[in-house]
């Protein structure tokens, strides 16, 4: 990748030749289930530059306070920067035209302390800026016009204030096998960062689970990346999140696609442990109609955070027949693995390399019981 920042922002703490850097992450991914009988990984390989959706930046300020672009160097120190190759094309091009205009608007510019993008090949391109002061009408008439000029969407945050110019989400088509399926994206909801990688972990996943059947259960569901077209292979889909943003998402997504045999619960995974086993009587289960009883799970989809799964869920996902899990840490995927090893069998494995030049690993593995 042609970067002048390369071997020195932190943001590519791997900074090597794009195959080097897969290998050494392949090698150190399967060394961590050494003691398990685990199969041999497919590996799913990005794009080499261009491939990430989201992006942040501090503002590092110069001269009479004009902003630049910053990221922390392998020191953790600020640093400017002008552009960044590994951000979705329509975002490296819109990063110095934007800048130059924010430099020129003395309300745009005041107090800037970050800059969020986010972005897809179906839409406008979602700009947050973020400061360290209240913003009012003043800031919002300039940000509209900046909005029109550069042809994005903008939105503005400082504390306690959020100002919307036009939408706060953007829209994106995804293809799974074949098919394509429309998601709303969220402003300050969660989104795979690599969307080329997305598809290719929610076709792993789909393909991994047509002849399952019966109904599944989604932990850590998000904005339902993996539910919509997961639940073409079920009868019902029940799916859980934490998140009050991610389960409108869900929603709104599932109303895009027109999927009628999915329903979204807030809830944690611990507190679904607890509503599953009857310990406790939830209000949000009667309101939104869900009868637990009603579902005849034989499938559990989990992708949860870095910390993995805790002990309780760990005990729950042994009752399933099938677990398909998706993990963003070696380290506490491994611990799952060896506890849920002594009821099921590990049949399949994939590393996705959905965030190239650095350590960090995501995987996937297919569990069925024994």
């Amino acid at each position: 990748m042609d970067c002048n920042y390369f071997n020195k922002c932190g943001s590519c703490s791997l900074p090597l030749d794009y195959q080097e850097q897969l290998k050494i992450k392949k090698k150190h991914y399967l060394s961590n289930f050494s003691d398990l009988d685990f199969p041999k990984p497919e590996v799913f390989e990005s794009n080499k530059s261009n491939f990430r959706n989201r992006a942040e930046f501090r503002i590092y300020r110069i001269n009479d306070g004009e902003c630049l672009y910053a990221m922390s160097d392998l020191d953790k120190k600020v640093f400017p920067i002008e552009a960044c190759p590994i951000v979705n094309q329509k975002i490296y091009d819109l990063m110095a035209k934007l800048i130059d205009k924010i430099n020129s608007n003395d309300e745009l510019k005041r107090r800037l302390f970050s800059i969020e993008f986010l972005a897809t090949d179906f839409d406008k391109v979602l700009v947050t800026l973020i400061y360290h002061r209240p913003i009012d009408e003043n800031w919002k008439e300039e940000a509209l016009k900046l909005q029109e000029e550069l042809e994005i969407l903008i939105i503005g945050r400082s504390r306690k204030i959020k100002e919307v110019c036009e939408r706060d989400s953007i829209k994106d088509t995804t293809t799974v096998l074949g098919r394509e399926y429309n998601f709303n994206y969220f402003e300050n909801g969660f989104t795979q960062p690599n969307g080329k990688i997305n598809e290719k972990m929610i076709s792993w996943a789909k393909e991994n689970s047509q002849s399952q059947g019966e109904d599944l259960l989604e932990l850590y569901c998000g904005m339902g990346n993996f539910t919509i077209p997961l639940s073409e292979n079920f009868d019902k889909v029940l799916a859980t999140e934490i998140s009050k943003t991610s389960i409108r998402s869900a929603k709104s997504n599932c109303e895009e696609n027109d999927i009628s045999n999915i329903q979204f619960l807030r809830m944690s995974s611990e507190e679904f442990n607890e509503a599953w086993e009857g310990k406790r009587e939830f209000r949000r289960l009667k309101e939104q109609e869900i009868d637990l009883k009603s579902f005849n799970f034989k499938t559990i989809f989990v992708d949860p955070p870095r910390a993995g799964l805790d002990e309780k869920t760990r005990e729950f996902v042994k009752t399933f027949d099938n677990v398909i899990y998706i993990s963003c840490s070696p380290e506490s995927l491994l611990r799952d693995l060896t506890d849920l090893s002594s009821t099921h069998s590990i049949e399949k494995s994939a590393l996705f390399d959905q965030f190239p030049y650095t350590n960090h690993i995501e995987s996937g593995v297919i569990l069925k019981k024994r």
